[in-house]
């Protein structure tokens, strides 16, 4: 059996002759290996007879040794002399006792064995596994119809009226039953059969039925597999060195699990032969048979059908299904993925003195990584020899080796890695800086792409060995060349943390501070200033600052603090923030402002796309050296009295139990309903806490500790302050109700045994979402690749007139994204000229932000674009509808695979997206919106959503009326015809009598069914509605996603 060059292959059923052709001889007995002579035993799992020699050219006995003998079979032992590797490849058999059902044609979704003979998989199970008898041959006048169901009553009452030669009555159960069946189906009629009733019937869901059931009939026909090869009278074995025993030091034995499994089948085939020998009672024999049948389950799938088999450590046994199915299994662990050599892993460290791209390699790592390169180059330089001698060098650690790894480490960049790789940016090229230790050392700004922390996360690194990789890493794949994100175009290295509170403190002002109102020299006087201690950091102080423009040179005095010089001094002058125009402020610092994580943000977008990645490098280095020195400085902590209780809380309280007793009175007096008195119990504490927070951020100090971190955006929110300094409120239970009992206490004055109870349920929660989240997300990206994976720029320009229409995306009032985010990096479908005739804009230009904010500034809501939804190209799509690669804004480059960046990038923060269903407060509103991964989900696999909304199919007035005691939406068009919707009871409806309506509106709340609105209105909308729908999932939890992603 030579598999090494194969074109394809195809799996089909394996006939009983086939499995036995496959065979080198049955397997009789279950014993495996003979424990005193460690031989196999005869006709057992591992016998040689049947599946050759355990050495090589050696018979059992011993009679026969050597090449020589080679093919000859021994008389006194039958083991044919030859390799033991045909112990690899060799199969044996079980024949069975009674026929038994394959589980996977049986119990998969849609039963197959169901499918073919119109059976359901409940009624199939109680046949197979002895519970119920199926009619076989009704016979004649008997009044019973073939493949009836009937319990042991009616067998009995038949057998005894209908047994004899006049009625030919017959039925069984079990396996042997299905296979008669199975047996009598006539493939070519009953497809004639089929296809006949298909034509006659109109029902929607019969129809279905009938097209599934005809898709398997076909299916069989064309592969010439039988219907009753799925019942299975021989079993295979497959070879013994495939599943291995292997004894351990102590003289116990491990082995596959499948040996056990297979132990199971021969065990209980055996035991019912010797039944069936003895003529033993019904009930017996069919006990047994199940329980082979159940053995044969477990051995192909385990745990499918009832408890699955455990081994001694209670541990589920591995069945072949295991072995291909799933991450660990054979398809995904061993075919897809490979371990590499020249890599390793370890803990990483936070490194604050590295730059932009590099990295710290531990040096044994990286001698390790490196020895062929270190042997070389010691060979090269005449320090040894040989390479023997160099490698004596290498591990004798000599001091030469370390100059020499130092030498060969120069510009050869590494890879690092952090799993999961969630986008493209979990894996970067560095260059590598040797450090002491054990540990790698990351740059803190590169945290955010890999989404590190330095609590113990691992990483492993790669060297790219060939030239052409090594200037791949280097060119594409450097930390400091990737400061954009895929996703949305945005800086992912935006400093965080210490850093955003050092450039905070330096960026503040304060009133009243030592040192107010002083004039300096020069810049450099003013920093004096502040370091003698004659004004303070955050003083308002003049200064003067001359420049050259031109060849003259100005003079100005300009306003700062000494902090806002110092943070200005990396900060390039050039960024926008100040209009150099105005004489007034030509020469004002560009940053005059409290700097706040938001701002950095935009201060490093705007320097990369004014001054590149190179740089932007440059400066983030500088910002993170100066964010860490001047929080170190700052002396900024958290101490309890910072959570700073507000004293109109006590107040805020008692007004609200005052309002909630006056809700009791009139609930136990019957004027409300209990669900009225929930609704308004729940408004008045949220609006308690409300005003409790806004009561604390009135308070609050400007410059207090826990403020100032969370208002510069490092730590914390004020949602958190809330919790520490105001009071929690209400908290939602698991299934997602409110508990009816606030917490009045927060975090400083301490909760009390209740209430820290019922906050114990969300602290679980959260944790089990996040366990959860992390799988779906991931589960996510992985079918999003499958089909996008195609998706390749293929051309530059496909030529195509037409695109999509942009606009603002609003959910409610609330404006999920804008129209300038949509059009940027796009080209438009036609040249644009604005209402007023005061500009045009190429077709042919890639609009930039600028383009974009002219084109909003002239009031037009609706533009045309391209899009890669219209691209014309035959496979792929071009680079004009597709538009600026978001990676570096400029137009994306041929053969790049938009595909599964678009995956990535919806997948990603898919971690991020809440599981849970949103309740609108309490029980007010019926139904639910689910949000979050799950309807992501819905509207990638275009899922009937729960509690779908009904759209109108034409345009119209609306009335209700109740006909047949349901309500009914009747629309009247302009010209007098009537469309009628029934709306049942609890759904909302949208609309109110006398409203006009347009083609594909909703009548009534909830998620609008894709396919509906593509029915109504066509594809283009169907696209829009996708579009914006996805997007609304994750800007209301505050993650950005262009727009390009989606449509691919």
């Amino acid at each position: 059996m030579g598999f090494s060059v194969f074109e394809s292959m195809k799996i089909g059923l394996a006939s009983p002759e086939q499995i036995r052709a496959w065979s080198h001889g049955e397997v009789q007995r279950a014993e495996t290996i003979n424990y005193r002579s460690q031989k196999p035993e005869k006709f057992g799992l591992f016998c040689e007879r049947i599946f050759g020699p355990q050495k090589d050219w050696e018979c059992n006995c011993g009679k026969y040794k050597r090449i020589r003998f080679k093919g000859k079979i021994c008389e006194k032992c039958g083991v044919e002399v030859t390799r033991s590797k045909v112990r690899r490849e060799r199969m044996g058999h079980i024949e069975l006792a009674a026929p038994v059902s394959h589980i996977w044609y049986y119990k998969g979704t849609p039963s197959r064995i169901g499918q073919i003979l119109d059976l359901s998989p409940k009624i199939l199970e109680q046949v197979l596994y002895f519970t119920s008898y199926i009619v076989i041959d009704p016979g004649e006048n008997t009044g019973y119809v073939k493949k009836q169901v009937l319990d042991e009553r009616e067998y009995s009452q038949a057998v005894m009226k209908y047994s004899g030669k006049d009625y030919h009555f017959r039925a069984g159960m079990g396996a042997e039953a299905i296979k008669e069946l199975l047996k009598e189906i006539d493939l070519d009629a009953l497809a004639d059969e089929l296809r006949a009733e298909l034509e006659t019937t109109s029902a929607g869901q019969k129809q279905i039925k009938l097209l599934r059931r005809l898709d398997v009939v076909e299916a069989f026909r064309q592969s010439g597999n039988r219907p009753e090869w799925m019942i299975l009278d021989v079993i295979p074995v497959i070879p013994p060195d495939i599943r291995p025993m292997v004894q351990l030091d102590g003289g116990r034995y491990a082995t596959s699990d499948l040996n056990e499994l297979y132990r199971k089948v021969v065990m209980r085939n055996n035991r019912l032969k010797e039944l069936l020998g003895k003529k033993a009672p019904d009930l017996i024999v069919r006990n047994e048979k199940r329980m082979l049948q159940e053995a044969v389950d477990a051995l192909i799938d385990n745990g499918r059908h009832g408890r699955a088999y455990t081994g001694s450590n209670n541990r589920p046994l591995k069945s072949l299904s295991d072995m291909l199915k799933g991450k660990q299994g054979r398809f995904r662990q061993n075919l897809l993925g490979k371990r590499v050599d020249y890599s390793g892993r370890s803990v990483i460290v936070v490194g604050p003195e590295l730059k932009m791209d590099q990295c710290g390699l531990p040096k044994e790592m990286a001698l390790e990584l490196f020895k062929p390169f270190v042997l070389n180059d010691l060979v090269a330089k005449g320090v040894s020899p040989n390479i023997k001698q160099a490698k004596k060098l290498v591990e004798r650690s000599d001091d030469k080796v370390w100059d020499s790894l130092e030498n060969v480490i120069q510009n050869h960049p590494v890879l690092l890695n952090r799993a999961p790789t969630l986008h493209r940016l979990g894996i970067q090229a560095f260059q590598p800086v040797l450090v002491e230790g054990r540990a790698i050392k990351l740059h803190p700004l590169c945290c955010t792409a890999f989404n590190a922390d330095f609590d113990g996360d691992q990483m492993a690194v790669h060297l790219p060995l060939s030239d052409e990789a090594q200037d791949e890493a280097r060119n594409l794949m450097l930390a400091a060349k990737n400061l954009l994100k895929p996703s949305d175009g945005r800086p992912v290295t935006v400093p965080t943390q210490d850093m955003v509170l050092g450039s905070y403190y330096l960026t503040i002002d304060k009133a009243g501070e030592k040192g107010e109102g002083k004039v300096f020299r020069d810049a450099a006087e003013a920093i004096m200033a502040y370091q003698d201690g004659i004004i303070t950091i955050h003083a308002a102080i003049k200064v003067r600052v001359t420049k050259e423009i031109g060849d003259v040179k100005v003079t100005r005095i300009v306003p700062t603090t000494a902090g806002r010089i110092i943070f200005n001094e990396h900060i390039p002058q050039d960024l926008g923030y100040v209009d150099r125009t105005d004489p007034d402020h030509q020469l004002d610092y560009e940053i005059g402002f409290k700097v706040t994580k938001k701002e950095l943000g935009q201060i490093i977008d705007r320097c990369l796309k004014i001054h590149g990645t190179a740089t932007t490098a440059q400066v983030l280095d500088k910002i993170k050296a100066m964010g860490y020195k001047y929080s170190t400085r700052s002396g900024i902590t958290v101490a309890v009295c910072d959570a700073e209780i507000p004293p109109q809380k006590a107040e805020i309280l008692a007004a609200a139990d005052k309002a909630v007793s006056k809700i009791n009175k009139q609930f136990s007096r019957g004027f409300i309903s209990n669900s009225e008195r929930k609704e308004s119990f729940i408004n008045i504490w949220n609006k308690a806490t409300d005003d409790v927070s806004s009561a604390l951020t009135k308070n609050l100090d400007k410059y207090n500790n826990i403020f100032m971190m969370a208002d510069s955006g490092a730590r914390g929110s004020t949602a958190q302050i809330r919790q520490l300094a105001g009071m929690r409120g209400l908290i939602a239970n698991t299934s997602g109700a409110t508990i009816e009992m606030p917490i009045r206490a927060n975090y400083r004055e301490g909760l009390n045994v209740l209430e820290y109870f019922i906050s114990s349920r969300g602290a679980r929660k959260g944790l089990a979402d996040t366990a959860l989240r992390t799988a779906d997300s991931g589960y996510l990206t992985r079918r999003l690749v499958d089909v996008s994976q195609e998706v390749i720029i293929r051309g530059d320009d496909c030529g195509t007139e037409n695109g999509i229409e942009v606009y603002e995306i609003r959910e409610g009032n609330e404006l999920v994204e804008k129209l300038h985010e949509r059009l940027v990096g796009r080209y438009l479908t036609k040249d644009f000229t604005a209402p007023d005739g005061s500009f045009t804009i190429s077709k042919d230009k890639l609009l930039d932000d600028a383009d974009a904010a002219r084109i909003v500034k002239s009031g037009v809501t609706e533009v045309e674009v391209r899009s890669v939804l219209t691209c014309e190209l035959r496979n792929g799509v071009c680079a004009k509808c597709y538009g600026a690669s978001l990676a570096n804004g400029q137009l994306i480059k041929r053969g790049e695979a938009v595909g599964v960046i678009a995956a990535q990038s919806i997948g990603e923060p898919g971690t991020q997206l809440t599981m849970r269903t949103f309740h609108t407060g309490g029980i007010a509103s019926a139904e639910d919106i689910t949000q979050g991964l799950p309807r992501v989900e819905e509207l990638f696999e275009s899922r009937h959503p729960k509690n779908a909304a009904i759209i109108t199919r034409i345009a119209g007035t609306v009335r209700f009326e109740e006909i047949k005691k349901t309500r009914h939406a009747i629309i009247t068009a302009d010209d007098g015809t009537e469309e009628m919707y029934a709306v049942p009871y609890g759904y909302r409806p949208k609309v109110q009598p006398g409203d006009r309506v347009e083609v594909g509106d909703a009548l009534t709340e909830g998620s609008v069914n894709p396919p509906d609105i593509l029915a109504v209105k066509g594809e283009k909308e169907v696209q829009n509605y996708i579009i914006s729908e996805v997007q609304k999932v994750y800007r209301l939890q505050g993650v950005d996603i262009n727009d390009k992603h989606i449509e691919v």
